[in-house]
């Protein structure tokens, strides 16, 4: 059997992370780098003269121009924080790494911090990946399936009317040879014409072609100006459905990667973070080495998310 070059590729081994990013000033140099490639820029004016006020263990600089003093992790993910860089550079290393996730519980482990303080770390990296799958929207052939996360709670509704069960739309696009490129998953209120449609709009590039299963919902992505081709399934079995053949392992990928490491979360309250970290890592698998990289940018780029906010979201959510 041929080897499948995703899986196997080397990747960002542990000892090459530890060369790059072991200690304070080398966590600090990257950061600096990362926020500004071409060099320190003003947030406020955009000036690039500058001096630096304190050089640890976060950087202060003032701008020449007007005045304005900045830390280096203000305005990010790390903003606030009293953690050593070198913790958030391996929380960052060891989430980007991990094919099916990584629990907060797990986390704490190798961070050697609280349990708060390791979810925390993890729902501000989430939210980071989160917002930056929200950027893309899939085009051309488009495999798209209803799906679940949860399950029914004893003594409750069974079904897709259990109280615990978070309904979400999976789409992956495929390429020319008809192999999965990316995928996104959205959760929705419910599987409505209207959802849907607005789903559709966000999501996906006018033109494309959606593939699904019989569930009438779906053809409102026409709405959206894309083509909708159905197959009713009928009570086959993914394997017995080849047009949808990528959704459905991209399912089964989702769920036993959610099983196998996350063993309770709040379904209602933070499913959006959890998918979006799915996604995020699934449409980066063909270059693992960059992924620590990429990710200390989109954390970079998101902007400060304290406790409140990312529990006040998730309860507007729920």
């Amino acid at each position: 059997m041929a080897m499948n070059r995703i899986q196997f590729q080397p990747g960002l081994s542990m000892p090459e992370f530890f060369k790059l990013y072991s200690t304070e000033p080398l966590c600090a140099q990257a950061l600096e780098s990362s926020r500004w490639p071409q060099g320190f820029a003003c947030p406020r004016c955009g000036g690039a003269a500058h001096c630096v006020l304190r050089p640890d263990p976060h950087r202060v600089f003032q701008c020449n121009t007007c005045r304005h003093q900045t830390s280096l992790i203000a305005g990010t993910v790390f903003q606030g924080t009293k953690l050593p860089l070198t913790v958030w550079f391996l929380a960052i290393y060891l989430i980007s790494q991990a094919k099916t996730g990584l629990s907060a519980l797990a986390l704490k482990r190798h961070l050697g911090v609280s349990y708060p303080t390791a979810w925390l770390v993890h729902h501000k990296l989430m939210q980071a990946m989160m917002q930056r799958e929200a950027r893309y929207t899939l085009e051309g052939q488009v495999q798209v399936d209803d799906a679940y996360l949860g399950g029914e709670r004893s003594g409750g509704k069974v079904g897709r009317g259990s109280e615990n069960k978070v309904p979400f739309v999976a789409a992956v696009s495929l390429n020319q040879d008809g192999h999965p490129l990316r995928v996104k998953l959205t959760p929705l209120a419910g599987f409505t014409l209207n959802a849907i449609k607005q789903w559709a709009r966000k999501s996906l590039a006018p033109g494309s072609t959606v593939l699904s299963d019989g569930l009438a919902c779906f053809g409102a992505v026409t709405l959206a100006g894309c083509a909708h081709q159905s197959t009713v399934v009928a009570g086959r079995k993914p394997k017995d459905v080849p047009q949808l053949q990528w959704i459905n392992t991209v399912l089964g990928n989702l769920k036993t990667g959610l099983s196998g490491s996350y063993h309770g979360f709040g379904f209602r309250k933070y499913a959006e973070q959890y998918l979006g970290a799915f996604a995020y890592r699934f449409n980066r698998r063909f270059d693992l080495r960059t992924l620590p990289q990429r990710l200390l940018v989109a954390a970079l780029q998101c902007g400060p998310h304290p406790q409140r906010s990312i529990r006040l979201v998730a309860d507007v959510h729920c």
